[in-house]
């Protein structure tokens, strides 16, 4: 007993849900047809190409009060499961009278000759019913998903005034019902799988129109989808219709696109990485010779591109009137100074993401150097080209982060040279704050000073004197001091040549106050007065000329 309950409740409950799919879809009809009130006879005939001029309407006849409730519709009717056709349904009421014969009812699409009908009425009929109303309905009509129809409705024989005109759009192809059974409306059901690792795609399609094979392309959708490589054709006869595509890089406007080989075939696209727009903020340019910063979105896509200054924190604050929207086109931000702190923030609805294109330091035009000597900060500016900055001093209270400015310098620094910032006195809790100014979007560097000294007095904190290039100052000392060492040497060796000469012809010398046979002379080289003869200092009054060893002293 409960075995049958079961059995009757499901029975009713997928009969429920059949009748729901059912409503969901369009009406379908064995075949069109006219159809008029009982008891009225209806025969359709063509219209002629060329109609007849309209008559003055008869005596008694409202022209407001002929048609009634005119309506439109779309039926279907189907041949097979994949071969159904839609057709329009015209449908009216008529006051019928005496003077109207029938009803004409013509169709008019764009490109397309008008197409008329004229469903008369039988004399017999006609007296038999003139005076209640009268429905006349027709479908017909054929028409293609998404088309507009113009259509009017007019008295047989036409009366000048009663007419009724209005306009018709078929249902497109987004309805499940056409997709299914419609071939115009047939593209084929894509599912995929994604390798990331390997970078493709498996992609199976389902649904497909029958006896047909189908192509399988990735595109980058945009108005139209602008493939991307060869199309892949699955053949109707294999059994699994499945494919592998490569692609290179995940964009969200990467999608797959399938659709059947026939002409004018619709077409279905899936998109696998639309929500991926991190993948677009890649691609920035720098022309460091224009000083152009430019960026060009892969996709299209709305968002606001600014320029913003990254912190020690992470927070990357906006730069003024540095903000671009874009959509498709490229951007371009002229007089750029290519900082590691200066970066591109792209916001997308609630979304931000920021790029910083100078964090390797490779188009680095200028920086901040600092050396520490005996305590003291020797700091630099060093450029590698041609620049105008603005050297600004700020004081730090306690407690705040807020930097008061006391002291503002402009400074020009030459290509390939360095301005020395000399920093001494009492600057405890101060700071740099260093700006390019001969560009349109640049960062401002902030260097806090460590030095604390309280014993000095203050003095000038900025000073603009140029200094040259260490390497020019080192290796020119370093030659003249291997010089000066050079020249020293030979003298020396000269000079002790002679004085052993001099000694060996003088034939040695006692001093009177000899104390150790070791000391047996001493020579006093450096006297007031001196005799330089070829480049030798030689002693005026030598006090022993016989010795076999001279020392010689000198600085």
């Amino acid at each position: 007993m409960v075995l049958w309950v079961v059995l009757l409740m499901s029975h009713c409950w997928w009969g429920l849900n059949g009748a729901a799919a059912e409503s969901t879809g369009l009406e379908r009809i064995e075949k069109c047809g006219t159809r008029c009130s009982q008891g009225l006879n209806c025969k359709i005939k063509p219209d002629n190409w060329f109609s007849l001029p309209c008559q003055s309407p008869a005596e008694g006849l409202k022209p407001s009060s002929v048609f009634h409730n005119i309506s439109l519709s779309t039926v279907m009717s189907c041949e097979g499961r994949q071969k159904c056709s839609l057709h329009l349904r015209i449908k009216t009421a008529v006051q019928l009278t005496e003077s109207i014969h029938g009803v004409s009812i013509c169709t008019l699409t764009a490109g397309m000759m008008a197409n008329c009908r004229i469903i008369s009425f039988t004399k017999a009929s006609r007296e038999r019913m003139s005076g209640p109303q009268v429905e006349v309905e027709n479908d017909c009509t054929d028409i293609s998903p998404r088309q507009r129809v113009h259509v009017t409705v007019k008295t047989v024989p036409s009366y000048c005034g009663v007419t009724w005109t209005g306009t018709y759009d078929a249902p497109n192809c987004v309805s499940e019902d056409l997709r299914k059974h419609v071939p115009e409306c047939i593209t084929g059901r894509l599912s995929y799988d994604v390798d990331p690792e390997r970078k493709e795609l498996s992609v199976s399609v389902s649904d497909m129109l029958e006896d047909h094979d189908y192509h399988l392309r990735l595109c980058h959708k945009d108005f139209i989808c602008i493939g991307t490589g060869a199309n892949t054709l699955i053949k109707k006869g294999e059994p699994i219709k499945r494919v592998t595509l490569p692609y290179s890089r995940p964009l969200p406007c990467l999608c797959i696109e399938g659709w059947s080989a026939v002409m004018d075939a619709p077409r279905v696209q899936v998109c696998p990485f639309r929500d991926r727009l991190k993948e677009l903020w890649f691609g920035i340019n720098f022309d460091p010779l224009e000083e152009t910063l430019s960026w060009e979105p892969t996709c299209p896509v709305t968002a606001v591109v600014v320029l913003c200054q990254k912190r020690e924190d992470g927070v990357c604050v906006d730069l003024p009137h540095a903000s671009q929207n874009v959509s498709r086109e490229k951007i371009t931000f002229t007089k750029v100074d290519p900082h590691p702190q200066l970066c591109m923030k792209f916001t997308a609805g609630s979304q931000s993401w920021t790029r910083c294109p100078f964090a390797d330091s490779r188009f680095q035009a200028w920086e901040v150097t600092v050396t520490r000597q005996q305590g003291q900060e020797d700091v630099n500016l060093l450029s590698r080209t041609t620049g105008v900055f603005s050297v600004e001093l700020c004081v730090k209270s306690e407690g705040s982060t807020v930097c008061k400015i006391t002291e503002t310098r402009t400074v020009h620094v030459e290509k390939q040279k360095s301005v020395g910032l000399s920093l001494t006195g009492e600057l405890c809790n101060s700071c740099l704050q260093v700006k390019r100014l001969d560009v349109k979007f640049a960062a401002t560097v902030i260097h806090c000073l460590e030095q604390c000294n309280q014993s000095v007095a203050v003095r000038p904190v900025i000073s603009t004197r140029a200094s040259l290039d260490l390497t020019w100052v080192v290796v020119p000392a370093g030659v003249c001091l291997s010089g000066v060492i050079i020249i020293t040497l030979v003298l020396h060796v000269l000079l002790t040549v002679y004085q052993r000469r001099k000694q060996k012809g003088n034939g040695g010398c006692i001093s009177k106050n000899q104390k150790d046979p070791a000391f047996d002379c001493a020579v006093p080289v450096l006297q007031t007065q001196r005799a330089l003869h070829g480049g030798v200092l030689i002693p005026d009054s030598p006090q022993c000329k016989n010795t076999e060893r001279a020392n010689l002293i000198s600085d």
